[in-house]
């Protein structure tokens, strides 16, 4: 057996391997590496994946949930409203834009945003919410979206692990995550479920006057070559990456039955191990398993994970300290807040081995294996 990865990139690359060097080389011939036709079919083929109006490619996540919160007209002192759970990016760039995070809980059983607590960290300053739909997931965006009408606040979505994902509302209509919101972002890192070969992200929205503008700020606030009309940044999705997504993204659906097929091998290996909670599957999102990640009970994680490492397989811990406990985001305005779930999510969960490669034989060693550490 083969080492196993926690990503297999080489593998994916090796089954569509003829198809990508072709985009790749037709791109160095062509030397249009910047705003060349691959970028522009990109957009246009991803705009009809997610049904959604404008699709604004972009340098990375991080500069995608930027720019849309840039596009929104948010100003310093305003309050964005997130999940305490996630990758510091998304409330990265909220500091950055000097505008105030406000960290809330996360249900425990999805690990995404609980609206009971965002309902309640709302105030006069609050404009924007961002729900991250951690791990594969959608956050709950009926609740979420009530909330915000209610409220008069954006809604940032925060599809970084989620793209392909869809919601369905309880009138049976349903939406890809990302295109729910005033706008969607994501990410093209090379591990996510639609990566590239660098860096790259995207913004997503159906308001074509908000799309206009997100475009204006992420190519430095032009509206046309050399006439700058709002203050913006340089942040681009080369042609290379973009002709990689273009040949990638017919798969994605593929990618994520791959995934899903792998997390009910999990499933079925964990459902009777007192020890460990394996996914909790919303009915009212799918799952695109970007992690595969279990709750461990009454056991020490971290032991596990280095068992797993000596055994050959690699585990992640995302993420082992809450951002509020973060050095860059402490604030004595949560001093006196309960992050109970959060914690207990940061003490015990662990990601397992996920990717569209993984063989049979790999997920019963790894089952096998984690089932003889207790």
């Amino acid at each position: 057996m083969k080492n196993i990865q926690m990503v297999d990139l080489i593998g994916q690359y090796e089954k569509i391997k003829e198809g990508i060097d072709e985009a790749i080389l037709n791109v160095v011939k062509s030397s249009q590496y910047i705003n060349g036709p691959e970028v522009k079919e990109f957009q246009s083929e991803l705009e009809d994946y997610l049904e959604v109006n404008h699709v604004i490619p972009c340098a990375n996540g991080t500069d995608a949930l930027q720019i849309a919160m840039m596009a929104l007209g948010l100003q310093p002192g305003d309050e964005v409203i997130t999940a305490n759970f996630t990758y510091v990016a998304t409330v990265e760039v909220i500091g950055l834009l000097n505008l105030t995070p406000v960290l809330v809980e996360v249900n425990p059983t999805t690990f995404n945003i609980d609206p009971e607590s965002l309902e309640k960290a709302i105030t006069p300053r609050t404009k924007a919410i961002v729900p991250v739909h951690l791990y594969g997931q959608c956050a709950n965006m009926e609740e979420v979206m009530n909330i915000a009408a209610k409220h008069n606040l954006f809604v940032i979505e925060d599809t970084a692990q989620a793209i392909g994902a869809e919601y369905k509302f309880d009138d049976g209509s349903v939406k890809k995550a990302g295109t729910i919101g005033h706008v969607g972002t994501t990410s093209f890192f090379p591990s996510k479920n639609l990566g590239c070969y660098g860096d790259g992200g995207a913004i997503f929205t159906n308001d074509l006057e908000l799309g206009k503008k997100i475009k204006m700020i992420a190519n430095h606030g032009q509206s046309t070559q050399y006439y700058h009309d709002e203050i913006g940044v340089n942040s681009r999705l080369d042609s290379i990456q973009a002709a990689v997504l273009r040949k990638k993204l017919p798969h994605l659906d593929s990618y994520i039955a791959n995934r899903n097929k792998a997390a009910e091998y999990y499933d079925k290996a964990f459902e009777n191990v007192s020890w460990l909670t394996i996914p909790y599957r919303d009915p009212k999102s799918t799952h695109v398993f970007h992690q595969y990640t279990l709750k461990t009970k009454g056991i020490n994680r971290d032991e596990l994970r280095s068992y797993l490492s000596k055994k050959g397989i690699p585990a992640m811990v995302y993420y082992p300290l809450p951002l509020h406990k973060q050095k860059a985001y402490q604030d004595s305005r949560y001093d006196k807040v309960d992050f109970t779930n959060t914690e207990a999510l940061n003490a015990s969960v662990i990601s397992l081995p996920m990717h569209t490669e993984l063989t049979e034989e790999e997920l019963l060693y790894i089952t096998e294996t984690v089932k003889e550490f207790k």
